[in-house]
């Protein structure tokens, strides 16, 4: 019956007269409102497991069994785990919200962990932990705690009284033991083994446990094996199973005056004795990564030129003084501009180049070197894919990412070019017979024994290049090619289906049939277990659709009837691997994403969660679509949101939020929490409409495009009885910031406007720095979002008609700006000269510049001001209540 009012609902017409259904939601409300998050299913599809948790505030980890009939709650738990054997789940226990909030940045509490019994629900909980993991069979518990005491001996030369490492055996019978210098551990992916290097630098060894063996009674030697001798003066890292885990490989490497020098690799079959590999002529770090193929026949480890020794001292007293300069040298031939070059730092200087030893004959390839440094770890045994962008690294500061792609022989290290300058993914075939990307329109095939390439789709007379592209470089491909586990197929998407190619050159065929593009209805397939062997195995054949008309989704067999479909939103989020059931998300404007749990037929979905239930009592609002043409003629779409007491014939004041598109938006639960963005159910439920506008933008025209989008779209709701002409707000966020602060150059139909980190002056902000990557805006503006199309010498008009702070005397807005001084994507000092020139020309204009914050506010306070600052805004100007005294008269600066 629900249900059945729900669809009555959207589908009533938008003049249709609906009575009032609840109270208005508050900010307590947001802060309480409850998310779920990290929802698994375990294996048998018997129990499910998610955290709950508040806005602001503590919140709790739930069990439920998927025929509803038990309940179990863990205080504060996040990050669900199921053990494989399907008996027991672990949570990180988060600390105290309050504590975590009073503490000092370097003094915040630690985590802990949680372990339940399924079929008791017992529950036992352990303080400190900063990972845990179980065994694959299910029957064993690692859990590794944060150092006690910073790791160190007390004073009587004891070992801290908290383990380290704690071992618990969970089946036939309990047992624990635990560790405590242990630096690093791997679990066996079978179960059998876990292994750990325990020690110091003065003293440290590996040892393996036997999962199975160990327990209470068994002799020690029975269960232990010493994999080194105990050694001095050295270090133990990085143990890592095969994945059959019949092979273990790990770091040795001599230490120096607490520094660790060039590794040794060990590895050990699970039978002989352990022995180091000889012949390795390249330096290997302590910090290098390693990794087996698939079958345990080859180690593929990370190589390192060895670092420059440090100079000497001197007592030269003008070298002393030079050595303490703090200068940055910026060269215009750079690879990398220096800001970016830092934010690089941190992983270049761990930057390994891939390797690999053959076991078989103890020869060792190195795969990759400084000008092809990216080599992926194949699944087979002939060729691994390597690509580049060193040729391209300069432009970077202006251009998109590009790559050379290559195939490595594994044997012999031969490298074959198979393609230049690529700007999509290239994905190589699990047997290493193909190479599959996308570039200018067309998806291509490489050979990789015959090194020929072939074009797949062009002469299928369908695009495969992204048809709502409207950015100023060439149109993207849909996702990236997936291959059958044989070699055998390739499977791509365009815009709306579901694509099959025989890589042996056979035809092609259309798994939706063509249906998608029918219909406009989008499929995509879902992966339900990335560990499959066969695109059946991965995916069961599921994906979820998506309709442009309707904007509803669903989930079904793919080329099929979806099982699973209406006015909502499905999301899939995880599969019982033994019963196949299916963990998913149902949801619509007004219904929260609860869980579900359905059958792989489709038949009998069971709902486990009832948070939806937070939503009683408030006047949420009802969400429609609209559509409208732009100026030159585009047609568009929206959403609607309108409250609940709409009356025909009202006439109601109205936000608009927008982006670029957001009618997809419809069927969509809106996030209850307080931050940058306006609270779709909180506006609605005080009294506004309020309208999520899709917009097309033109290439070198991006400010103007939106005046042409926005205004017929008000237009509209107008026309629709809906908005009150002279009661319209607008607001956007970053590049809908720098929208909305343009749109108001052109237009006086909005009554006031708030631009959440707008860019306002093109010219200047081209030649800034996004901070928090290090890159240049260069390539934002000639490139990517800001669509102008060109640099500034290029189209240096085109800067200038799309600045708004150029026409800021044309603005009769009342404008609230507002940054964080932090801004990582936007300089913050867009907004000052945005501010400048509306002080100067005495425009109406507040300036909120929030301290220390970043592009999108974090700290609480923050976040909870500015939402109540937005909201008293919109109230002022759109329902003419008083004026609070910053908007009047500003806030005196008095200290702090």
């Amino acid at each position: 019956m629900t249900r059945l009012l729900l669809i009555l609902c959207l589908s009533t017409p938008l003049t249709a007269p609906i009575a009032s259904q609840g109270r208005p939601m508050t900010v307590h409300d947001m802060m309480a409102f409850r998310q779920i998050k990290g929802a698994k299913i375990n294996p048998s599809g018997q129990w499910v497991a998610y955290e709950a948790r508040p806005d602001r505030g503590d919140g709790s980890g739930w069990v439920v069994s998927t025929d509803g009939k038990t309940r179990r709650e863990v205080k504060r738990g996040r990050k669900p785990v199921f053990s494989e054997d399907g008996k027991w789940v672990a949570f990180t226990i988060a600390p105290p919200f309050e504590e975590m909030e009073k503490a000092k940045k370097d003094k915040k509490p630690k985590p802990g962990a949680a372990l339940m019994n399924l079929a008791s629900g017992h529950v036992e909980t352990y303080e400190r932990v900063s990972k845990f993991a179980f065994s694959r069979t299910g029957n064993a518990l690692v859990i590794e705690h944060y150092p006690a005491d910073d790791g160190k001996k007390n004073k009587s030369g004891d070992a801290p009284t908290e383990r380290r490492l704690k071992l618990l055996k969970l089946s036939p019978q309990r047992y624990e033991e635990g560790y405590h210098y242990a630096t690093s551990w791997a679990l066996d992916p079978k179960g059998g083994w876990l292994v750990a290097a325990l020690g110091d630098d003065k003293q440290s060894a590996l040892i393996a446990r036997d999962l199975y063996a160990f327990g209470p009674g068994v002799s020690t030697l029975a269960e232990r094996r010493l994999l080194t001798p105990l050694l001095g003066d050295a270090r133990i890292a990085n143990p890592t199973f095969s994945k059959d885990g019949s092979r273990l490989a790990w770091l040795v490497a001599p230490v120096t005056d607490g520094k660790p020098g060039p590794a040794t690799i060990w590895t050990w079959d699970g039978k002989g004795e352990p022995a180091a590999v000889e012949g390795v002529k390249a330096t290997i770090p302590i910090d290098a990564p390693l990794e087996w193929s698939p079958d345990g026949a080859r180690l593929f480890f990370g190589t390192r030129a060895p670092t420059e020794e440090p100079k000497p001292a001197t007592d030269d007293a003008v070298a002393k003084l030079l050595d303490k300069r703090t200068l940055d040298v910026w060269h215009a031939d750079d690879p990398f501009i220096s800001p970016h070059q830092k934010k690089r730092w941190k992983t270049e200087k761990k930057r390994t180049l891939l390797a690999v030893l053959h076991i078989d004959d103890g020869t060792v390839v190195q795969l990759a070197d400084d000008a092809l440094p990216d080599v992926t770890v194949p699944k087979n045994a002939r060729v691994a894919l390597a690509t580049s962008d060193v040729p391209y690294r300069k432009a970077r500061t202006w251009d998109l990412p590009r790559r050379d792609v290559y195939t490595v022989d594994l044997k012999t290290g031969e490298q074959a070019r198979v393609t230049i300058g690529a700007r999509s993914g290239a994905t190589l075939s699990p047997k290493g017979g193909f190479v599959a990307w996308y570039d200018d329109g067309h998806w291509y095939l490489w050979d990789t024994a015959k090194k020929r390439s072939r074009c797949l789709t062009a002469d299928l007379g369908v695009p495969f290049a992204n048809e709502t592209h409207d950015y100023p470089y060439p149109a993207p491909g849909y996702g990236r090619a997936q291959f059958e586990d044989d070699d055998s197929t390739v499977y791509i998407y365009d815009r709306y289906d579901v694509w099959c190619f025989p890589t042996d050159g056979g035809a092609p065929q259309c798994l939706t049939k063509g249906e998608g593009r029918k219909t406009r209805t989008t499929s995509r397939l879902v992966t339900l277990d990335p560990e499959g062997e066969s695109m059946a195995e991965r995916t069961g054949w599921l994906a979820t659709t998506y309709s442009d008309e309707t904007k509803a989704w669903g989930i079904g067999r793919v080329g099929e009837k979806p099982l699973l479909a209406g006015a909502h939103k499905y999301r899939v989020l995880g599969h019982a691997k033994e019963t196949g059931r299916i963990l998913y998300t149902r949801e619509s404007y007004r219904e929260f994403p609860d869980l579900w749990v359905v059958g792989y037929d489709g038949k009998e979905p069971v709902k486990l969660t009832d948070l939806g239930r937070q939503t009683d009592g408030i006047a949420w609002g009802r969400a429609e679509l609209v559509h409208w043409k732009s100026t030159t003629g585009e047609p568009l779409d929206g959403v609607v949101i309108r409250p609940d007491n709409y009356q025909r014939g009202g006439r109601y004041p109205v936000v608009v939020y927008f982006y670029r598109k957001f009618s997809q938006r419809l069927h969509e639960f809106n996030e209850v929490v307080v931050n940058h963005r306006p609270c779709f159910p909180y506006y609605a439920s005080n009294g506004y409409v309020v309208f999520l506008p899709d917009v097309n933008f033109e290439i070198g025209a991006p400010g103007p495009s939106a005046t042409r989008c926005l205004v017929p779209g008000i237009e509209k709701l107008v026309e629709l009885g809906i908005a009150d002409p002279e009661r319209i707000g607008l607001h956007g966020h970053s590049w809908s910031g720098y929208q909305t602060a343009f749109v108001i150059t052109e237009t006086n139909a909005f009554r006031t406007a708030v631009a959440g980190a707008p860019v306002s002056n093109m010219t200047s902000a081209y030649g800034g720095i996004r901070w928090q990557t290090g890159l240049s805006r260069q390539f934002q503006y000639e490139r990517t979002q800001s669509r102008i199309g060109g640099s500034l010498w290029e189209a240096r008009e085109r800067y200038i008609a799309n600045s708004p702070v150029f026409l800021a005397d044309r603005i009769k807005t009342p404008l609230l700006i507002q940054f964080g001084d932090e801004d990582g994507a936007v300089p913050w000092y867009q907004g000052i000269e945005l501010y400048m020139a509306m002080r100067r020309l005495d425009k109406p204009c507040v300036f909120l510049q929030y301290r220390g914050e970043g592009h999108h506010l974090k700290q609480y306070p923050n976040k909870l001001d500015y939402t109540l600052k937005m909201k008293a805004w919109f109230d002022h100007y759109l329902k003419d209540a008083p004026a609070p005294t910053w908007i009047t008269a500003g806030q005196p600066y008095r200290g702090k």
